[in-house]
């Protein structure tokens, strides 16, 4: 082979211009939009043809009798992960519910789940495993994420309430959803603007920090390392509720690794989307 090509999604600013010319860009709405179709052509065009393109709309679309999403998960990966794939659809389950370490997902399940995180990551490509910026090589104070839009949102609100959507009780679900939706679209927006500060092309890390017992969280780290420059940024659905302060005060953990970088430090919010 001479090249490569590796189908991707639609990056966000692509995923935007479609969306704009369906409808006006709210800022929560859209990243509604980007968090379950991921900027997969197929989610798009689906969510786009039934007009779905509000949180309300798109929950309606998304749980309804005979609806494309509900069974997506599973068509996608029952015959990739075989004979396993109770054991992997578990694993997700738990990451997509925020157990996001091997302990944790180990003493829940009560067996080893090192080969299957390790297929879940290099072969299937459907997780991540992030280290915290700065961790020495071979660290063991690893997170796993689920690296696909869709799939978060089908494990965390698919596959959960498989048994409510098995006796069609969709209103029950959309209830849940809506319940907890911003705190699983709060985790979205920090991916958003990861993705946004790699397109940026200002950067050559981009991550994030958190201490061995999971606490002192700052939530993006970038660097130019060859400017010598770094962004240290906080992100919640209300900007307002950020204080730049505390943020400094937990860099100080940090600092000694970039003591001759100039640091901006900043806070993203959904207007910022």
């Amino acid at each position: 082979a001479d090249k490569k090509i590796i189908l991707s999604p639609f990056d966000i600013k692509t995923l935007k211009q479609i969306y704009s010319d369906y409808t006006n860009v709210k800022p929560f709405d859209f990243l509604c939009f980007y968090a379950i179709t991921g900027g997969i052509a197929k989610y798009i065009e689906l969510l786009c043809n039934e007009k779905a393109l509000t949180l309300e709309k798109i929950l309606d679309t998304v749980f309804s009798d005979g609806s494309f999403f509900i069974s997506e998960g599973k068509d996608i990966l029952i015959e990739e992960f075989g004979r396993d794939y109770n054991v992997y659809f578990s694993i997700l389950s738990l990451i997509a519910g925020s157990k996001t370490s091997r302990s944790e997902i180990e003493s829940i399940l009560e067996k080893s789940v090192g080969g299957y995180l390790d297929k879940l990551e290099n072969e299937y490509k459907i997780i991540k495993r992030l280290t915290p910026a700065f961790s020495k090589k071979g660290t063991k104070n690893v997170k796993y994420v689920i690296d696909d839009n869709f799939l978060n949102f089908w494990f965390t609100f698919v596959y959960k309430n498989s048994s409510a959507i098995e006796i069609k009780n969709f209103d029950y679900v959309k209830n849940i959803a809506v319940k907890n939706f911003d705190n699983f679209i709060g985790k979205v927006l920090e991916r958003y603007f990861k993705e946004k500060l790699a397109q940026s092309g200002d950067f050559s890390y981009i991550g994030s920090y958190w201490d061995s017992k999971g606490e002192n969280v700052i939530d993006i780290i970038a660097l130019n390392e060859m400017k010598k420059k770094a962004l240290i940024a906080e992100v919640k659905l209300n900007k307002n509720r950020i204080n730049l302060n505390i943020l400094k005060k937990k860099s100080e953990k940090i600092r000694d690794f970039i003591k001759d970088y100039k640091i901006e430090f900043a806070a993203y919010g959904l207007e910022d989307v």
